[in-house]
């Protein structure tokens, strides 16, 4: 039997059991298991291999993406560029290696969905975690001029603030992608503070949250008639290049 799993905290809103679960039953991979593991302080890492020896691979999210780095022995390129793992191999030898998915299931969802249009926007990435990390990367390399927004003047070059004082200010960034955990799955009721008001059909509103399909900020994107996209498209594409690297 070959185990792979998800460590993160909380893990109540994950898709990817489910995901993975049905992979092996639909493709009749009949000697593989996927299982969470909630782990609310990272230094418990190694307690958690040493619980399961076996264990080949692991997703990585919210909140150790970053985190979870000092306790690997190496880093692909990509993971090293983004400074976030969100996959990590283990070797037959014990080593630790950490992968960035996020960054090829975003880009490709990303030019899937607005094709020549990227190169035609401004973004704004709400939040700067783990998470926003891979996103900005990408749009590094796709050419995209960006801001990055945060409560946190220190940590973002505009606040939320920002937006809300300027109302001429949102409209030089057309694409917004939520990076942030708000509106995620059991907080249904909440979405970044952002002039929803100002937006209308030339915005294109990206949420890497998937659960619900349809959160808050895509809801008053909706409403103002603005372009969306769930991050349920890039969960899939991250997911499968992570048994991709589990299996090369």
């Amino acid at each position: 039997m070959r185990y792979f799993g998800l460590i993160g905290f909380p893990l109540s809103h994950s898709f990817s059991q489910r995901y993975f679960t049905d992979k092996f039953a639909d493709e009749d991979i009949k000697n593989a298991e996927y299982n969470l593991f909630e782990l609310k302080n990272i230094d418990d890492f190694h307690e958690l291999l040493d619980s399961n020896p076996l264990l080949e691979g692991l997703n990585v999210t919210i909140p150790h993406k970053e985190g979870i780095i000092e306790y690997l022995d190496d880093l692909d390129f990509i993971a090293r560029k983004v400074g976030a793992v969100n996959v990590i191999k283990i070797t037959n030898s014990g080593l630790k290696v950490g992968y960035n998915s996020d960054y090829y299931g975003f880009r490709t969802s990303l030019e899937r969905w607005m094709g020549s249009e990227l190169t035609k926007v401004k973004g704004l990435v709400l939040g700067t975690g783990g998470a926003s990390k891979a996103v900005r990367v990408v749009l590094d390399d796709c050419n995209i001029m960006y801001k990055t927004v945060s409560r946190d003047i220190q940590k973002g070059d505009l606040t939320y603030f920002d937006l809300s004082d300027n109302p001429d200010l949102i409209k030089e960034y057309r694409l917004v992608i939520n990076t942030t955990p708000l509106g995620m799955y059991p907080r249904i009721n909440e979405a970044p503070n952002i002039p929803y008001e100002d937006l209308d059909d030339d915005f294109y509103l990206y949420d890497l949250i998937y659960n619900p399909e349809t959160t808050l900020f895509l809801e008053k994107g909706i409403l103002a008639g603005a372009k969306t996209k769930s991050g349920l498209e890039m969960l899939e594409l991250q997911a499968e290049k992570s048994w991709d690297i589990w299996n090369i």
